[in-house]
């Protein structure tokens, strides 16, 4: 994800793409586990003079299908880069409060959100459902080699 996210386009400042997640409730809260990540086709960027990445209606409805069946969450992710939390602009937010309740239409039963990363750490807000309920991701944990954990400031 990261190496894709890196990757240079024609004309787009920065890449997004998306996080597919299933999600469980457990004693401690909400717990999603990404599956899949699906990047956003070079195509799909629209040329924009007022934000580093504009993607339009095709790579929306890629990512709303791919996350379709089976039911997942859908997460928009890029990054901001540096070190420590990062932290969503005006632009990211306003554009999400547009975007991410759409995706409740087809995939109702799923959060869905947006996370940004940094070098070192992220940042996520997630939708509990159509009626506009959202919350902080709290804690951010890769399984793997190396582990790696962060905890969203509040």
């Amino acid at each position: 994800m990261r190496a894709d996210l890196e990757r240079r386009h024609e004309f787009a400042y920065e890449r997004v793409g998306f996080m597919l997640a299933a999600a469980t409730q457990t004693a401690s809260g909400l717990m999603l586990m990404v599956q899949d990540y699906h990047p956003v086709a070079d195509d799909d960027y629209e040329q924009s003079h007022t934000v580093g990445a504009q993607i339009g209606s095709d790579a929306m409805r890629k990512a709303i299908q791919a996350a379709y069946r089976p039911s997942r969450t859908l997460l928009h992710v890029h990054t901001h880069h540096g070190r420590g939390t990062p932290h969503f602009s005006g632009v990211d937010l306003r554009s999400a409060d547009k975007f991410v309740p759409s995706f409740f239409n087809p995939i109702p039963k799923m959060p869905h959100g947006l996370i940004v990363l940094s070098d070192d750490s992220a940042a996520g807000k997630l939708w509990l459902g159509a009626n506009g309920e959202q919350t902080v991701i709290s804690q951010f944990i890769r399984v793997g080699a190396p582990y790696w954990r962060a905890w969203a400031s509040r």
